[in-house]
């Protein structure tokens, strides 16, 4: 039986090569099966046919596989995958997997974020392929992860135009940032208790590609790129502009934000410059990692 090596590296580099910007633009899908992936986190992965019952555990992973065109072979999502709105509904725990739930969806591609209760293993005993695509890094993460998305439902053209486009709409973005100005300090608030986000997260990385200046890096607990603030350093910092992506979780709005102690103070909120981000969004590392890069570059530019 004919075997296919597919180096996700190589095609990366081909990538950056690309000149195409659109999906429609995309190369042909090519992809051969019986086909052995070297993927990054799940080492090799042979898929001996086109995957036509696919399991997502991760709700990035449910964005990636419509984004590429595979969403008509998705059959269970976990109860977080809520986009897009075609997505089959569940209940499923993608933290707790129910492996028995899952296999009698006889799965033939399992996607993850994490090896949660040795989905891994079972999934191999049983003969079923799992790809893991845990949370992105960096923007060249989430776009591999498309890409082996891509190579591993038979979509690699599809998920190649993906990338591309989104590559092209962040360099738009980007080009409408005026390098010539002071930079604006931000302050980025996942949660009501104040945790944020410094410059070596994915979301962090974001705000840095706009330019903008982050006070949770000079936080002092700040190496785990998660620190906690307290709300007399975020007075203290006086940002210039403020992202709120607690609004679904935690209710934030900017009228209680304002009312917190010392905060009207603060020229972000002085200024109307507070933005209400959708958590999903901000959360993820898909396709709409671009709404969100160009919200942050429309605050950034905004007079």
């Amino acid at each position: 039986m004919n075997k296919k090596f597919i180096l996700l590296a190589i095609s990366v580099s081909l990538l950056a090569a690309c000149t195409s910007t659109t999906k429609a633009d995309a190369p042909d899908n090519t992809v051969k099966y019986p086909v052995t992936m070297s993927t990054k986190y799940s080492g090799q992965v042979r898929i001996n046919k086109e995957p036509q019952r696919i399991v997502s555990l991760s709700p990035t992973a449910t964005e990636d596989l419509y984004a590429v065109g595979a969403g008509d072979k998705v059959v269970v999502v976990d109860d977080q995958s809520n986009y897009p709105e075609e997505a089959p509904q569940s209940t499923t725990s993608g933290l707790s997997p129910n492996i028995e739930f899952i296999l009698q969806h006889k799965p033939d591609l399992v996607i993850i974020s994490n090896d949660m209760n040795n989905i891994v293993a079972s999934m191999k005993a049983a003969k079923v392929p799992v790809l893991i695509e845990p949370a992105a890094k960096t923007l060249d993460d989430a776009y591999f992860q498309i890409l082996e998305i891509g190579i591993a439902t038979g979509h690699d053209g599809d998920s190649t135009g993906v990338v591309n486009k989104m590559k092209q709409d962040i360099t738009d973005a980007q080009a409408r940032i005026s390098t010539g100005e002071k930079k604006l300090s931000v302050y980025h608030e996942l949660d009501n208790t104040y945790y944020s986000v410094t410059s070596n997260t994915f979301i962090g990385a974001l705000y840095k590609m706009a330019g903008v200046k982050n006070i949770a890096d000079a936080a002092p607990n700040s190496d785990s790129g998660y620190p906690q603030l307290s709300a007399e350093y975020i007075v203290k910092s006086n940002p210039d502009l403020i992202f709120l992506a607690d609004t679904k979780c935690c209710s934030v709005t900017s009228e209680n934000l304002k009312a917190r102690p010392g905060f009207s103070a603060i020229s972000a909120v002085k200024n109307g410059k507070v933005t209400i981000l959708d958590d999903d969004i901000a959360s993820r590392w898909g396709p709409r990692t671009v709404d969100l890069f160009k919200q942050i570059v429309d605050a950034v530019t905004a007079k």
